[in-house]
């Protein structure tokens, strides 16, 4: 994200400020996602005919020519254009390109595939859609949502290397796009995405037309204009425009980038009412239709938000790019608040339903991440799968997941507004800040987070900025520690009202100790799907079972005994985490049951056997093979003393 960001409270980083290292949890990540993840979305450009869906346009001469039929859904080349941003996102992080001679090829054949007019759909231009008239099927057709993913990728690719080479085709087709909207077309795409493109070019470029056109479709929304089939309006974010909304609605992942382009928006133009429209519809989300893993979309029919507080584990959607969208939401609005709030849901994005969604060997993926899968779940459908798959014919996922990846560096700390460097994400980083006189100051910030709560952030000389350290919603400030230079700092007295600990210039050392007690977390009444159950979590990291850990029982049979605590376990290297969660439960066996039944009033239930129950973390369920799992876990009653038939001895 480049540009000045005027109405920004806290701002990025140069380019190049932070970088994660490979011994901690984020930097490890993005090692994975550069060696297997963006490989992976390469290869298959070519094996789910991505690329050849180009390669039709060009012409019959042409050595590279192919006769055969479009294959995928109608807007795939957009996979070709986020992993090119992916590659590009990676190039900036390495320092140095990446898969370069793959990338020219590939920009080539677009270039070479572009219409005179800049227009470039190959399910349009390649005679696969019902018309080959751009924009005849503005609902359906997702050419502006395919534009804009070729935008970014082409501002990624010069913002990383100084190659503009694919910044020209974008812009072949977006001032096209601009043109027809200065001319009084209507054009608003069914699939919200461009208009985060559209700003993003304008930060890139320096030209106010690229922003207007983003504002102007904003306008366009709302108003029916796209009409329905077989989804009604606010599944195209069309029933109501942005400023008078008063909920969420509609297909998530739509809803959600729609967002995004709105608080950009505002990061630019400072207009109040496209803030207020951000912030009341953040509220609605995350207060009452976002999952415990921080996944959003509970229903599979439309892929969209259902009513509030409607989000059953297992029929939940909570589609990875949803998760991708709000991280993306999330930092936005972060900047443009500097408030913790923001920092703290996309930190819980992240490590648990964006990185669920991605195996351990990075190159497997779910479409769709329930809460729970039970015993004898059918899941041959790829979006309801019971185990990850390395591709989907619906391919938006996995380099969705590879392009964020590639930029969590960029998300570790800002600039505040009061020139203060201010830590969001703890990790294992090195970080090199814009001091006062223009000389940079060096930080060095160390954690084993998010396994371990200690935090320590040194400076190479005394800071000549104010420090601000985001102080965690799950910890709360009664059970966090801070030192600066050795002595104790009182936690209640250095919180701001944004919800981070201010240290004042000068400090060389400061370190944070967060608590990292297990937590049993209870859903709010109305969510009438979980009643009765408790979901585990430990720092940010949403924990679960999985049958694989409970052999002899049946998952779906299991209660946790809360009277005998929740305790930490030991780390598993094989899913590469750092710390497992322990307790007691019980199974009441529940086969041969009848369905329904009455009451047996006073007589005692079957206790059935004891279970010693071990929780992993959500985030790498399914990498030991498929089988049940669950996160939220029924509450098992203690047996009673004297019941004969409480143990399974």
């Amino acid at each position: 994200m480049g540009g000045p960001l005027p109405a920004a409270r806290t701002r990025p980083l140069p380019a190049g400020a932070v970088r994660l290292a490979p011994t901690g949890h984020l930097g490890a990540w993005q090692e994975r996602n550069a060696a297997a993840t963006v490989p992976h979305c390469l290869d298959a450009l070519e094996t789910s005919g991505a690329l050849d869906n180009l390669r039709r346009l060009l012409d019959p001469a042409d050595p590279e020519h192919h006769d055969g039929p479009y294959r995928g859904f109608n807007f795939a080349d957009s996979d070709v254009h986020k992993t090119l941003e992916a590659v590009a996102w990676e190039s900036a992080r390495a320092g140095e390109p990446r898969h370069e001679d793959t990338v020219r090829r590939v920009v080539d054949l677009l270039r070479r595939a572009q219409a005179p007019s800049g227009y470039l759909d190959s399910h349009v231009l390649g005679g696969a859609a019902p018309s080959t008239e751009p924009y005849a099927d503005l609902r359906w057709g997702h050419e502006l949502y395919v534009l804009g993913h070729l935008v970014q990728a082409g501002v990624a690719r010069a913002r990383a290397t100084g190659e503009d080479d694919l910044l020209d085709v974008a812009m072949g087709w977006v001032d096209d796009v601009v043109a027809r909207l200065a001319a009084g077309e209507d054009l608003v795409c069914g699939h919200p995405e461009v208009e985060s493109a559209l700003v993003e070019l304008f930060r890139e470029t320096g030209d106010p037309a690229y922003r207007d056109a983003a504002r102007r479709m904003v306008d366009l929304r709302g108003h029916g204009r796209l009409g329905s089939g077989p989804f009604e309006p606010a599944y195209h974010q069309d029933a109501t425009p942005v400023l008078d909304a008063g909920e969420v609605a509609g297909h998530a992942v739509r809803q959600l980038y729609l967002l995004a382009g709105v608080t950009d928006l505002y990061l630019e133009t400072g207009e109040r009412g496209l803030l207020d429209a951000a912030v009341r519809l953040w509220d609605d989300a995350h207060g009452r239709r976002t999952y415990v893993t921080g996944g959003m979309g509970s229903r599979h029919k439309d892929e969209s938000f259902g009513d509030p507080y409607e989000l059953p584990p297992d029929r939940a959607y909570a589609e990875s790019c949803a998760g991708v969208a709000g991280v993306l939401w999330d930092w936005r609005m972060l900047l443009a608040t500097g408030e913790s709030r923001y920092a703290d849901a996309l930190e819980h994005a992240l490590y648990n339903v964006v990185a669920a969604a991605a195996s351990t060997d990075g190159t497997a993926f779910f479409y769709s991440n329930p809460l729970q899968l039970r015993d004898g779940h059918d899941g041959a459908d790829e979006y309801q799968a019971s185990g990850r798959r390395g591709w989907f014919a619906c391919a938006c996922c996995p380099p969705n997941l590879a392009r964020l990846v590639a930029t969590l560096h960029t998300m570790v700390a800002t600039t505040g507004d009061d020139g203060s460097l201010a830590v969001h994400l703890f990790a294992d980083a090195d970080l090199a800040v814009p001091g006062p006189g223009g000389a940079d100051v060096r930080f060095a910030l160390r954690t084993g987070y998010p396994w371990d709560g200690d935090v320590l952030l040194t400076a190479d000389a005394p800071s000549p900025v104010p420090l601000a350290l985001r102080l965690p919603g799950w910890a709360g400030a009664a059970g966090a520690r801070l030192e600066v230079d050795g002595a104790p700092v009182d936690v209640a007295a250095a919180r701001d009202g944004r919800g981070y600990l201010r240290v004042p210039a000068g400090a060389r050392r400061v370190r944070l100790v967060l608590p990292m007690e297990p937590r049993a977390l209870r859903a709010h009444p109305r969510v009438d799907a979980v009643r009765g159950c408790v979901a585990l979590a430990r720092g940010p990291v949403v924990h679960c079972l999985e049958q694989v850990d409970h052999p002899g029982v049946v998952l779906d049979d299991v209660g946790l005994d809360l009277a005998g605590g929740v305790r930490v376990g030991p780390a598993d290297d094989a899913l590469g985490v750092g710390a497992t969660l322990l307790a007691a439960g019980r199974a009441r066996p529940t086969a041969g049951l009848p369905l329904y039944a009455a009451e047996p009033g006073g007589a005692a239930p079957d206790e059935g056997v004891a279970v010693a129950v071990r929780a992993v973390p959500y985030a790498v369920w399914g990498n030991r093979g498929e089988g049940p799992m669950r996160v939220w876990i029924p509450v098992a009653a203690p047996p009673r003393p004297g019941d004969r038939r409480r143990s399974g001895r």
